[in-house]
């Protein structure tokens, strides 16, 4: 088994003893909090009434007691915006399971990174497009780990066509990421979170869903789509102590921007009340935020991470 270097406290590695040996903190699972053991990694596994040793990559070492790291999803983990989620997650303080289909090795990569800096990442096969693979990705998620805490739908694509040019396979394709991706995403991970009457749900859409772009007709709707489904999942989860919000990205300084000329994003720019490009870490903040304790008493919104772009 492969361990990510340890973290270093004042100097000194926290995952050790004084005398250098390695300590994990223990967990005791009760019988009726899982219903079927839940191997870790190779080699672990939580099993009900049993006390279970675990790495110290599982664990806040810098709280009393080492309790559990807060666990988050985070899907379209190799873009500039889901890359920017990872971070900031993993820095404070999340188990992150990053979600990539066609750029797997991107977010391996990232996820590599982050292991040698003490973080604990992974990155994971995702086709979100597919039920039975969305499916198949939580239930590995939450054999790994358990019920998650923080699921943030960001996996999307994004096409500019004429409307009229829009062929049924375009149309299906962007439905299938953007919307269907989601939908299938969140009811897979949704059972464990009421039974835990926890969670929090972030769903990525765009300024796009809020205003719409010509030559993006497909692309709008589905993020619109998106916003919808935010505020009415929002009504029927809160009772199971669950938040639901959205944020809809402006302008983000990120490789979807390609299309445009300097030129093009110098107007767009200049078009901002903030003058700038938005970066992933704007929108990566936020998220933060909405995961964060801070944010209880919010659900059902849709939050423009626009810098004023569509006022």
């Amino acid at each position: 088994m492969c361990w990510p270097s340890s973290p270093r406290k004042n100097g000194r590695d926290k995952s050790r003893n004084l005398c250098g040996e390695k300590i994990f903190p223990r967990l005791t699972v009760g019988r009726g909090q899982l219903s079927l053991p839940v191997p870790l990694c190779p080699g672990i596994s939580i099993i009900p009434g049993q006390t279970t040793v675990l790495p110290w990559y599982f664990y806040d070492l810098s709280k009393e007691g080492g309790a559990l790291k807060p666990t988050a999803v985070i899907t379209g983990a190799s873009g500039g915006i889901g890359q920017a989620m990872v971070r900031a997650f993993a820095a404070a303080g999340y188990r992150v399971f990053c979600g990539s289909f066609h750029h797997l090795d991107e977010a391996q990569k990232l996820a590599g990174q982050l292991q040698e800096q003490g973080f604990a990442v992974e990155a994971l096969k995702a086709d979100l497009s597919s039920s039975k693979e969305a499916q198949a990705f939580a239930q590995e998620v939450q054999q790994r780990c358990g019920p998650i805490d923080v699921l943030v739908n960001n996996a999307g694509v994004a096409q500019q066509k004429l409307f009229q040019d829009i062929t049924d396979d375009d149309w299906r394709h962007m439905m299938g990421v953007n919307l269907d991706g989601v939908f299938y995403l969140t009811r897979a991970f949704l059972p464990a979170m009421i039974r835990q009457k926890a969670g929090r749900i972030i769903n990525i859409s765009s300024i796009w869903g809020v205003c719409g772009a010509s030559c993006e007709v497909h692309y709008s709707a589905s993020k619109a789509a998106v916003a919808g489904m935010t505020k009415a999942l929002a009504k029927e989860v809160g009772p199971s102590g669950i938040t639901v919000n959205c944020i809809a990205p402006g302008v983000i300084q990120t490789p979807m921007l390609a299309c445009f000329s300097e030129e093009d994003l110098k107007e767009l720019a200049s078009q901002t009340p903030m003058g700038r490009l938005g970066t992933g870490d704007d929108v990566a903040q936020l998220a933060l935020f909405l995961a964060s304790g801070k944010a209880d008493f919010i659900t059902g919104q849709v939050i423009c991470a626009d810098g004023g772009f569509a006022l």
